[in-house]
């Protein structure tokens, strides 16, 4: 289960990312591209190149969890960065459950 509560942020990544990536591997974007803690206990989401599928990776406390979702018609739509060359976009739980949805983001902004 996705913990939302409190103060967790949801930061979404604006470019997409090799989803033979795994707990190590977003690990570092995550530190090294993104510029976060993976270790914050904030939830950090990836997209592939072609919108199908979308990885949530997240510290629950005592480990690093995953969540991989394929969608099977359409694609994720994430929203767009608030400035060119902006690297994570901050969304709020209630936009992540409606990403998960398969909502289209771009147009609720």
């Amino acid at each position: 289960m996705i913990r939302t509560g409190g103060n967790i942020q949801v930061w979404v990544a604006t470019t997409p990312v090799d989803m033979r990536k795994s707990f190590d591997g977003l690990a570092e974007v995550v530190r090294a591209f993104l510029g976060h803690d993976p270790l914050s206990g904030n939830l950090f989401v990836f997209r592939n190149r072609c919108g199908q599928r979308v990885k949530v990776l997240w510290w629950d406390r005592n480990g690093l969890a995953l969540y991989y979702k394929r969608i099977e018609k359409g694609t994720f739509s994430l929203p767009a960065p608030a400035a060119a060359g902006d690297k994570t976009v901050a969304i709020s739980a209630a936009e992540l459950a409606k990403l998960l949805a398969g909502c289209d983001l771009r147009s609720s902004r």
